[in-house]
């Protein structure tokens, strides 16, 4: 599957989200075909009890991350917590990417400000998924144990240089 537009064209929450696919009733479904998610992996490490420090990467504005951008993100902070505190964390992805983006083809192609205007307002097909953050919301969450909150924050910030808008790490005891 071929990414036609950048990112900039998906990253506002203006408008509607199409999330509707049912399996019981498809005649209701808004999406025929919902495509998969690039996200396969959302929890990483060791969970177990005794992690006294938790660290998580929140939103700054209301945004809508693709879940190709999720996935690289999830990718660089595990293979930066991987290799500095191996076998001393949990890390895991709290977004699912449920908003169905959709495209209208005949609008990408070269000259397609001369093409005829049929269908103003056409859905188009359904071409990715992706996750809509609100303001303050946990995307990324790692813990882990006191004294490795130099390597937490860089994981998390190196994860948070691969996704659009702002961010800040949040530590929690």
């Amino acid at each position: 599957m071929a990414r036609l537009r950048p990112a900039s064209a998906y990253r506002k929450q203006s408008q509607q989200p199409w999330a509707r696919y049912s399996k019981r009733k498809p005649r209701k479904s808004y999406v025929r075909a919902k495509p998969y998610t690039r996200l396969l992996v959302f929890n990483m490490g060791k969970d177990i009890e005794d992690y006294d420090l938790t660290a998580t990467l929140d939103t700054k504005e209301y945004i809508q991350l693709r879940s190709n951008a999720i996935e690289s993100a999830r990718l660089e902070a595990n293979r930066y917590l991987a290799t500095k505190i191996p076998e001393n964390f949990y890390f895991k992805v709290l977004v699912y990417p449920h908003n169905v983006l959709r495209e209208h083809k005949m609008g990408t192609t070269a000259g397609a400000d001369r093409l005829s205007r049929g269908m103003i307002r056409a859905y188009g097909k359904a071409v990715s998924v992706a996750a809509r953050l609100n303001e303050g919301q946990s995307l990324l969450m790692v813990k882990t144990r006191k004294g490795h909150e130099a390597d937490v924050r860089e994981a998390l910030m190196r994860a948070s240089k691969k996704l659009s808008g702002s961010y800040r790490v949040t530590f929690h005891s």
